[in-house]
């Protein structure tokens, strides 16, 4: 899953990329309030964690702006203004939540899954989509109550897939998800991944829509 961190401190900024990069999430940090606007409005996070005290532009600016032009990627605002009416002013201005430093890193990856789990209309954490149950908390998979090794790339993707079961994803909008800055992806490199997962996982599961991408079939939670 990927998201865009927005934070100046240094040193929180980097403790926080390795914290939940650690904890499974692809990681793009950003210093500033431009940048985060621009990032943000792009669409292609599942979700940003925003610092309000950010410069050049104030992160409550940043979050109005982004709410005027209709982008909707879920948004926790983590800031040490802890006053009631810092709180209540972020949620009104279309926070999706609001958190006050310092925070543990599990209950951060805790909320953010719970958020992007609300963005996609899912009920609960644990996916179904039979046969096959996949825990992004955990990040396991189990193929008809067999848990199934996948390497960290495989899950991203199947999770991808699964997060938005029902919608064809290309493959650029697949890597979108997949990859943070600075990471390489060669041209086959989806078409792998999907091969390993269908000799893994069945070759059922996911659907090839010629020239379009891949989809897998939403089906009924548990």
């Amino acid at each position: 899953m990927r998201i865009l961190l927005a934070e100046d401190d240094a040193m929180l900024g980097d403790g926080l990329c390795t914290g939940l990069r650690q904890l499974g999430f692809q990681v793009d940090w950003v210093r500033d309030g431009v940048a985060a606007e621009r990032e943000l409005a792009s669409g292609v996070y599942a979700a940003g964690v925003l610092d309000l005290g950010l410069p050049y532009k104030d992160g409550m600016q940043v979050l109005a702006a982004l709410r005027q032009r209709k982008t909707t990627t879920p948004i926790l605002v983590l800031t040490a203004r802890d006053a009631v009416p810092d709180r209540v002013r972020g949620l009104d201005t279309g926070a999706d939540d609001y958190v006050v430093k310092p925070v543990d890193l599990h209950e951060l990856a805790a909320r953010l899954r719970s958020l992007v789990r609300r963005a996609c209309g899912l009920a609960h954490d644990v996916i179904h989509c039979a046969p096959v149950v996949l825990d992004p908390a955990a990040r396991q998979v189990q193929l008809h109550g067999q848990t199934v090794f996948l390497s960290t790339r495989e899950f991203d993707l199947l999770h991808a897939l699964v997060r938005n079961a029902g919608r064809v994803l290309s493959r650029e909008q697949l890597e979108q998800q997949m990859y943070s800055w600075g990471h390489e992806v060669e041209s086959n490199t989806i078409e792998v991944h999907i091969h390993h997962l269908r000799r893994k996982l069945g070759a059922e599961l996911i659907h090839t829509v010629r020239g379009v991408g891949y989809s897998v079939q939403p089906q009924p939670e548990a």
